[in-house]
């Protein structure tokens, strides 16, 4: 028996899972610890036969937020993991599958973090930490661009020049743990599109991205070369003509760092709505507050016109996948998406969508089908460096 304890480090937040490897289907305790370098954080912990805990955590980075979660994990009884392993975001172009973490793996991880600056830094310092709290435990890296390898070159690249490219600038896409999650479950359920079919994936949450997946490959996504790009999300602009970043720079006087820090956390939907990046909130406000009501519209209106692009490159659609926090539980941005798009085969039956059922399309020949699911980066995580661990 082995025990793999996750970690999934995002730029304002860190969940983590501990794993039996008698049973990955449900971990032996989780928690996360959120809102990292801003006040009103909060550490939820729950564990297998017990009452979850939660409580207010400020942390002011993520250097505080691992100390603090390793703390907890050290005070339980039992065993303690022997295998670690952590979400990482970019793998560049030379990680496609979990690897073990040794010094030379991490270092060539850190020449990525120009990559995606939001997110490989705190992965890094969970895994520098890792190594001193549990130094016993092997170390692996998942990435979430590996399972989008399998896109083709025109999928891939960006029209640049040679030296460029070169240098790794292409389009990687992200969510891809999520992704492979769901096409795993899609297949356990004995759902024959996600063996040969036409689907598109999308995760909308906190982060947003769809993906086109054929005979379960990916052949197109809506992110890039950064989770910043593709559909609008909370507080990332999505697509953006470089000129407005070049305008910035040259003409608003704004320095790269300024940019950075607008393009990630100052824009979205809290830059339209002016009050909050939470949908919820700006669901409920939205009659009566004009800028609420266009955060919404426009995180619609791009996620529909996504849709539709994935649509052509499939050349039709068999299946629909809705995941995350927005595309999980908010059924009027399933609703706004999805509305219109009957040419494409795409109709909701209003009763299931309301009551965020399994299936929520209508039963209809010739129709997609259109599902909600819950995803689970963790448990897709520990099943992967589990594999690879037992592999060596």
């Amino acid at each position: 028996m082995k025990n793999i304890l996750v970690f999934n480090a995002g730029s304002s937040s860190i969940k983590f899972a501990l794993y039996s490897s008698l049973e990955l289907s449900r971990p032996v305790y989780a928690g996360e610890l959120t809102r990292i370098g801003t006040k009103g954080g909060t550490f939820g912990f729950r564990r297998a036969g017990a009452s979850p805990e939660a409580g207010p955590a400020d942390a002011a980075n993520h250097e505080e937020a691992f100390r603090r979660i390793f703390s907890r994990i050290r005070s339980l009884e039992g065993p303690g993991p022997d295998v670690i392993a952590h979400r990482i975001v970019h793998g560049g172009p030379r990680y496609g599958e979990p690897t073990l973490l040794t010094p030379e793996v991490t270092a060539d991880i850190r020449r990525l973090v120009p990559y995606a600056p939001e997110h490989l830094p705190p992965a890094l310092k969970g895994v520098e930490l890792a190594a001193g709290f549990m130094e016993k435990a092997r170390q692996v890296a998942c990435f979430d661009t590996a399972f989008h390898r399998t896109m083709p070159e025109v999928a891939r690249t960006y029209a640049l020049p040679l030296p460029v490219r070169e240098r790794g600038v292409e389009r990687y896409g992200f969510h891809g743990l999520s992704y492979q999650y769901l096409l795993r479950e899609l297949r356990r359920m004995g759902v024959g599109a996600a063996v040969s079919g036409r689907v598109v994936l999308a995760h909308l949450g906190h982060g947003a991205s769809m993906a086109a997946v054929r005979d379960g490959r990916s052949i197109e996504t809506s992110m890039g070369f950064s989770p910043a790009g593709g559909l609008v999300m909370s507080t990332r602009t999505g697509d953006l003509d470089p000129g407005v970043v070049l305008y910035l720079l040259e003409e608003a006087g704004m320095s790269p760092p300024e940019v950075k820090d607008m393009v990630n956390r100052r824009s979205g939907l809290l830059a339209l709505s002016g009050r909050s990046d939470d949908m919820r909130d700006l669901l409920s406000a939205e009659a009566s507050d004009p800028a609420a009501r266009l955060a919404v519209e426009l995180f619609c209106y791009q996620a529909r016109k996504q849709l539709g692009s994935l649509f052509a490159v499939l050349g039709g659609l068999d299946l629909l996948v809705f995941t995350g926090g927005i595309g999980e539980h908010s059924p009027e941005v399933r609703r706004r998406i999805c509305r219109g798009l009957g040419c494409m085969g795409l109709r909701l039956d209003e009763e299931r969508n309301s009551g965020n059922a399994a299936v929520i399309s209508l039963d209809s020949p010739g129709r997609a089908m259109v599902r909600v699911m819950q995803t689970d980066e963790e448990q897709l995580i520990a099943r992967e460096a589990l594999k690879l661990v037992e592999s060596l």
